[in-house]
């Protein structure tokens, strides 16, 4: 027999355990056997092993080779200053790496935030004395106490209950606070027997007694922890991507640098010059830059979105949140606002708002017996918190009580004198209290529950018998409520003789009135739902409440939309099929409710095999797992667990789904700009590749060195390329659908456009520069000139200051990829300007200062050199222009 289905004796007798505890010595017996009550961490990747992996990539590897050789090269021809280089890339590794590595450490503090959630001491009876112990000290058998405001620290079955009410929001999902008792349970799911406590839930009224039958990792709140370690890490779409672009653009470097030492050597160029160029292939092929760019860009869009309360946790995810297509969003404290509110009355035969009742006197008086009830009948505590008053309890007692005293005027206080507690059976809770006409219970609870036990009704003051039609209006007004998502409560009372409390008391009662509650929805939020089906966003609630309750909230905040939506409880979902689940998820409405934490993670996989970007939403320990499995978990600042923030990527630090809005705007604006800044990057390769062609095919001196080439990609490159990483959004930028899964950042276009567009043409104009300086100083092809000459100084300064040159203009093409720049807002951007301004200034400082020259290669260049750069970026304006044009009109035409 379940120990759920089991009398208190069996249930005792299955554990080996009594009403007084275990023994002293068999606790500490079971302690070596079952272990402690925590959640120990499974294999986990040491930190050291983690720092030495972002130093060993694929992208960084090719470095490393490109290091080796420039100190292999030093060492065997010495004075070639290849030994600057080697230090140069190194540089770049670190810088790289560090960047990288911050980004892994997390798993271990999600173990951590569940250690903390657990409490520390416990009262326990051993050897039949009540003591307190470390709640990692429990165990199987073990009998404890709990009372109003502890958190339960294992997995129990009551022995005692006396009004206990448990918060099981953070393990199960549900908003209400649930009844408890002592009595076997028939429900087929054990999570939610009312004779169950479940580990890192909370008391929320009420005392009992349990006994321990589940620790550690064997609870179901262990079970969570488990998933959430396993699941495994996610890899985000941009991560993915940069992979892709690393892979693709190193093995082009080296199959590049190969082909071309091939040539070089037929073409009897002696090794070393030969090796030189081909390491220089390399260098110039890879975007040093690019990894330190990307994090200091997508750094950035983190600050933009913490100024609109959206913490981003994990940089790669601002990204993949712009390209989301699905969110699951759980109901409770996400979509809405996390406590109960009275929204309708049925008073006197007349459904009202509380706003609408307390304008009209005479209702309220003649109705006073009902806002009287609602203000009294109730287990709440008064606390001080902050220095204020606040009542604690049940969030549905707290908004009868607001309603109440908001409608009365005034705060009554009537002594309470005894009650008769609630519980699942009798569905009602009764209080009796002395007031200034006598003594008076009030009652309130399921309609049901409560027409049995009244023989009248109250209508506008007058008590009159409770006839048949009048129970009709009842039961319609209640069935009104409940197809609105409310939870509906009976209000009855009657005078007593005596102050005797009891069930016999409930009876003959007046039955007074009806109020309907709901947990409101986010007043942002349905303006939030309706920009993500405007962007082409698919938005899910999953949830462990009610499915009625969810779908009447899932219609007030728009999600819902179609008359006939698709809604799966927890017990379908397990009888679903992974064919079925995708194909229900099809649905273009759909809600989950009644959801374990493992189903929710099912939820998300599904999602994910259907290839859509999945961002979740949570608050609890059971959103965990299916927060860490989604592309982008998010988490909720405010009323969040600490598991839950320490498995997102992302925490909401006002708890307004709104707020998830503004960050996939700015999520989408972060792959714009990356698109922005790659085409910039990228295109100054080919000008420091056809240097390297040109002295290996044409046999002329190196037109640029590869030091010069790190001055651009890590240094005068750097801060314009971030600027363009940092634009911010389109007004257009939410009037699209997510971009196709398809869709690469890197693809034939941008690459088209960087390789043989916009770099063939500073290719062009910085060879051009090289080749002035030459011919002005006298140079004639077949001429061989040393390294330290001046006239080849100062051609390769003419050559990478053109570079320089070319990029200024460049940026500005690469911040307007789809429109003209004489339209465009072209000086919104400070940190573009700042990064102009600072390669010009940077650029002067190596052609003209000693340091410059010694450490760059360069001399300085004539005013008519400088004068023969304009001509080129401005053809080159007018060339893409004219391109934008073209490719404008073709696409007018195929739609």
């Amino acid at each position: 027999m379940k120990i759920r289905q089991a009398s208190i004796e069996e249930a005792l007798d299955s554990l080996k355990s009594s009403l007084d505890g275990l023994s002293q010595a068999e606790a500490e017996r079971r302690l070596s056997e079952y272990g402690p009550n925590r959640i120990e961490d499974v294999g986990r990747e040491s930190v050291w092993l983690g720092f030495i992996k972002e130093f060993t990539s694929f992208f960084a590897l090719i470095l490393w080779v490109a290091a080796g050789l420039a100190f292999f090269a030093e060492s065997q021809k010495p004075g070639e200053h290849m030994s600057t280089l080697g230090y140069a890339i190194l540089g770049v590794i670190v810088v790289n790496g560090l960047f990288s590595y911050w980004q892994q450490y997390r798993a271990e503090r999600a173990i951590a935030a569940l250690q903390r959630l657990l409490p520390f001491y416990v009262k326990a009876l051993r050897d039949g004395k009540v003591g307190l112990i470390l709640a990692a000290d429990l165990v199987p058998g073990d009998v404890i106490l709990l009372q109003e405001g502890d958190n339960v620290p294992a997995d129990c079955r009551l022995l005692e209950a006396f009004s206990l009410r448990v918060n099981n929001a953070t393990v199960t999902g549900e908003s209400l606070p649930k009844a408890r008792d002592a009595l076997p349970s028939q429900e087929e799911d054990w999570v939610y027997s009312r004779n169950i406590l479940l580990a890192g839930t909370s008391i929320v009224s009420g005392e009992g007694k349990a006994v321990v039958f589940a620790t550690g990792i064997h609870s179901e709140f262990g079970k969570i922890a488990h998933l959430t370690q396993t699941s495994g890490e996610t890899i985000f779409p941009l991560q993915r991507e940069i992979a892709r672009l690393s892979r693709f653009i190193s093995l082009l470097s080296i199959v590049i640098g190969i082909v071309f030492f091939v040539i070089g050597r037929s073409m009897g160029l002696p090794f070393w010059d030969n090796f030189i160029f081909a390491i220089g292939i390399i260098v110039a092929n890879v975007p040093e830059g690019l990894l330190p760019t990307v994090t200091l860009s997508l750094a950035m869009a983190t600050q933009r979105m913490a100024k609109r309360n959206a913490l981003i946790r994990h940089l790669p995810s601002v990204e993949a949140l712009g390209s989301a297509t699905v969110i699951c969003t759980d109901k409770t404290g996400t979509l809405t606002m996390n406590r109960m509110a009275a929204k309708t009355l049925y008073l006197s035969g007349k459904m009202l708002t509380p706003t609408e009742a307390r304008r009209q006197d005479k209702l309220v008086r003649d109705n006073r017996r009902f806002f009287e009830n609602a203000f009294l009948c109730h287990n709440l505590k008064e606390a001080v918190v902050s220095g204020k008053v606040e009542l604690l309890g049940d969030p549905m007692e707290i908004a009868l009580t607001r309603m109440a005293k908001i409608c009365l005027g005034e705060a009554i206080s009537y002594p309470k004198i005894n009650e008769v507690p609630f519980d699942t059976d009798r569905k009602r809770l009764s209080t009796i209290h002395q007031t200034p006409k006598g003594v008076v219970l009030y009652c309130k609870g399921a309609l049901e529950a409560l027409l049995p036990l009244c023989k009248s009704a109250q209508i506008d003051g007058a008590i009159v018998e409770l006839a048949p039609d009048i129970i009709n209006h009842f039961t319609q007004a209640q069935e009104d409520m409940t197809g609105k998502g409310l939870r509906v409560l009976a209000v009855a009372w009657r005078e007593l003789s005596g102050n005797n409390g009891g069930k016999q008391q409930e009876q003959n009662m007046i039955l007074c009135g009806l109020v309907g509650l709901e947990d409101p929805p986010r007043p942002e939020v349905p303006e939030a739902i309706r920009k993500c089906r405007q962007a082409g966003i698919k938005v899910i609630m999953v949830t462990g409440d009610h499915p009625n309750t969810a779908l009447a909230i899932a219609r007030q905040i728009g999600q819902i939309e179609s008359n006939h939506p698709v809604v799966i409880t927890g017990d379908k979902l397990r009888k679903l099929s992974e064919t079925q689940l995708r194909l229900a998820l099809d649905a273009p409405d759909i809600i989950f409710a009644r959801v374990g934490a493992d189903q929710k993670m099912r939820i998300v996989s599904a999602l994910k095999k259907k290839k859509e970007v999945v961002a979740v939403t949570g608050d609890g320990v059971n959103d965990a797992p299916a927060l860490k499995m989604a592309d982008i978990g998010i988490a909720m600042g405010l009323t969040g667990s600490d598991v839950a923030k320490e498995a997102s990527d992302m925490i909401l630090l006002d708890d307004n789904f709104a707020s998830i809005v503004a960050a996939i705007e700015e999520g989408r604006a972060v792959y714009a700009s990356i698109r922005k800044f790659l085409t910039y990057i990228l295109a100054s390769n080919i000008p420091e590749m056809v240097p390297y062609l040109a002295f290996s095919l044409f046999k002329i001196p190196l037109p640029l060195t590869i030091i010069q080439i790190l001055a651009v990609d890590l240094g005068t490159d750097m801060i314009p390329a971030l600027g363009l990483g940092a634009e911010k959004p389109t007004p257009d930028s939410m009037l699209k659908p997510p971009r196709p899964a398809k869709e690469r950042l890197i693809d034939g276009r941008l690459l088209l456009r960087s390789y043989l567009f916009l770099g063939l043409m500073e290719a062009a104009a910085s060879m051009a520069a090289y080749f002035f300086v030459l011919s002005a100083g006298g140079w004639h092809w077949g001429k061989i000139l040393a390294e330290s000459d001046s006239l080849y100084l100062q051609a390769t300064t003419a050559c990478l200051s053109t570079i320089v040159m070319m990029q200024a203009m460049n940026v500005f093409l690469c911040k307007t990829p789809g429109g003209s720049v004489f339209i465009a807002k072209l000086f919104d951007n400070k940190i573009i300007l700042w990064g102009i301004a600072l390669e010009i200034v940077l650029i002067l400082a190596i052609d003209y200062t000693p340091w410059g020259n010694l450490v760059f290669g360069t001399a300085p260049i004539a005013l008519e050199v400088w004068l023969l750069m304009p001509p080129f970026a401005f053809g080159m304006l007018l060339l893409e222009e004219a391109r934008k044009s073209i490719v404008s009109r073709y696409r007018g035409r195929a739609k």
